[in-house]
């Protein structure tokens, strides 16, 4: 991997980790700023620059062994329609000239689906089934977003035609190409330890999981246009997640014994804790099981803020974090990198726990946490101090080549 690639992936995350800071800062101290402008900012630098960029990098290294020139320009590309987003969105929201970047990256991700597709190799099932399925919900996905031109032309941006599209595209990135891309990974490394799983739980795992995956879009879906019908698919989504993790857990109990004392002590600490926040994020969808529960999920932000979180920075980011250390990107013997990684952490762990308790509270009527809001700065700052200490380590790590 190139140490400019990974250089360029952790200070986009910072960049938006910063401006997620700037967005706590003004519940505390208000300023004069768009509010949604600068939300929709911070999303799309931390999804397109941090997580989809940081997966290119991490297929181009796994996958493509003879990745040609193609791969670098369309990187840079990319990393041009992040950086447009990035600079147009806090000033115009969605508009001429932000639209205009968000649609050349989705053409840049249409166009590096068609080169991984051609050109990744290996016979391997679980990675290969994983890494096409992901790409397919990647393109699948977009389909959220070319609705949103009509849905605003026919009905406007408040409707629930608008709202469904969005949440389409949330989740089948979320849950669809990224989950999926870094399971792909994560099982290329195991593949790459020539630590062997059972290819037939596999293929029971694999199948469960695709089928949660679409079945579960009915709930975002039932928050606008409500019928009990959508909440019978939701859960049996759920059930199916549960079973994928059933199964996940049984693959993996013969070969971890073999695996945990192959990696360092602080990629055994990320590794962990991306699968805990894994178990977390298939437990909270489970509560909406219950019908209340499912309905009353989007209406109190601090817990959507929190499971988006809880999946972006827990369990995706844990993963890539993890992968980075296991690969020797990051060298784990790193002062720098150990403060960094414990600073992202606590600032992680604390913020889900004060938006998951306010929230709690606020289902209950009890009221609200005092100086809730400082609070939340204060420890998110903890995870921008985090991510620049992690990228300072990177750039002093003479490991990681090229660029």
């Amino acid at each position: 991997m190139q140490k400019s690639w990974l250089l360029t992936c952790l200070i986009n995350f910072l960049i938006a980790a910063l401006l997620g800071l700037f967005l706590r800062f003004v519940f505390v101290f208000p300023v004069g700023i768009n509010f949604r402008y600068l939300t929709h900012a911070h999303s799309h630098v931390a999804m397109l620059g941090w997580v989809y960029l940081m997966l290119f990098s991490f297929i181009v290294y796994y996958f493509i062994p003879k990745a040609s020139k193609a791969y670098s320009r369309l990187f840079w590309v990319t990393e041009i329609a992040v950086v447009g987003m990035m600079l147009s969105f806090p000033f115009q929201g969605y508009a001429a000239i932000s639209i205009s970047f968000s649609t050349l990256h989705i053409f840049c991700s249409y166009y590096f689906f068609r080169l991984v597709w051609k050109d990744q190799a290996g016979n391997n099932l679980p990675e290969r089934y994983l890494l096409k399925t992901s790409l397919l919900f990647m393109l699948l996905s977009t389909i959220g977003i070319w609705c949103l031109g009509p849905a605003v032309a026919t009905m406007g941006n408040q409707s629930a035609f608008f709202n469904i599209a969005i949440q389409f595209f949330l989740h089948f990135q979320f849950n669809g190409w990224f989950l999926f891309a870094v399971l792909a990974v994560f099982f290329k490394i195991l593949n790459r330890l020539h630590l062997k799983i059972d290819l037939k739980k596999f293929k029971w795992f694999f199948r469960f999981l695709v089928f949660a995956t679409v079945m579960t879009m009915a709930l975002p879906v039932s928050w606008y246009a409500f019928h009990p019908i959508l909440l019978w698919i939701n859960g049996l989504g759920v059930i199916f997640q549960l079973v994928a993790a059933v199964f996940f857990v049984v693959l993996l109990k013969p070969i971890w014994p073999f695996f945990w004392p192959l990696i360092s002590s602080l990629a055994k600490l990320m590794f962990g804790f991306a699968l805990i926040c894994f178990s977390f994020k298939i437990g909270m969808q489970t509560t909406s099981l219950f019908p209340e529960i499912a309905q009353v999920s989007a209406q109190i932000r601090n817990f959507v803020i929190g499971f988006i979180h809880l999946l972006m920075l827990g369990v995706i980011s844990g993963f890539l974090f993890a992968f980075l250390l296991q690969s020797r990107f990051l060298i784990p013997q790193s002062k720098l990198l150990k403060l960094g990684i414990a600073s992202f952490l606590t600032g992680f762990l604390s913020t889900e726990l004060l938006l998951f308790v306010q929230g709690g509270m606020f289902y209950f009527g009890i009221g609200s946490i005092p100086h809730y809001y400082l609070g939340l700065f204060v420890f998110s700052a903890f995870l921008a101090v985090g991510i620049l200490l992690i990228a300072t380590s990177v750039s002093r790590n003479v490991k990681v080549k090229g660029g």
